[in-house]
């Protein structure tokens, strides 16, 4: 039986980013992780509520997702994650893919809360909550080690 995936929906080429586009994973690595996981589609932020297209959110310092406009959408994130954790539990899911740089999925970098396309070492909404209830992150880079830590291949 195969272990169930939670996988960021932008990733299997839902049109749920911020500006209503995809980031589909290639079609061999699609296939690659449908021949071995159960996929599991969640995108924390339209779960949370908000709308596609959307504003462009990032982290601030003091931890709150701000959108470029200058409003607060910190709640809507956290209700977003707290959705796609019950969702991972109801699934029986210890492990994820999402979408790297996303303030709620970006598991080793997220911009830097300015608008202004810098990185920064962090982690997103979701993925600080994932990895408080043990479900281990991986994002769409590591796929192979994914698939080599999870799978009898």
């Amino acid at each position: 039986m195969k272990r169930t995936l939670l996988i960021s929906a932008c990733l299997l080429g839902i049109s749920c980013r911020y500006d209503g586009k995809d980031n589909e994973l290639s079609q061999n690595d699609l296939r690659i992780l449908k021949d071995n996981f159960t996929l599991i589609p969640v995108c924390p932020e339209q779960l949370g509520g908000l709308s596609t297209p959307r504003l462009p959110a990032e982290i601030q310092e003091d931890e709150k997702v701000l959108r470029k406009d200058g409003v607060y959408v910190d709640l809507a994130f956290r209700k977003g994650a707290e959705a796609a954790l019950m969702i991972a539990g109801l699934s029986d899911c210890n492990i994820a893919l999402m979408k790297e740089n996303s303030p709620s999925c970006g598991n080793n970098y997220i911009y830097d809360g300015n608008f202004n396309g810098s990185l920064i070492p962090g982690k997103g909404i979701t993925v600080n909550l994932f990895e408080k209830n043990a479900i281990k992150v991986y994002n769409e880079n590591e796929i192979e080690k994914i698939i080599k830590e999870n799978t009898n291949v």
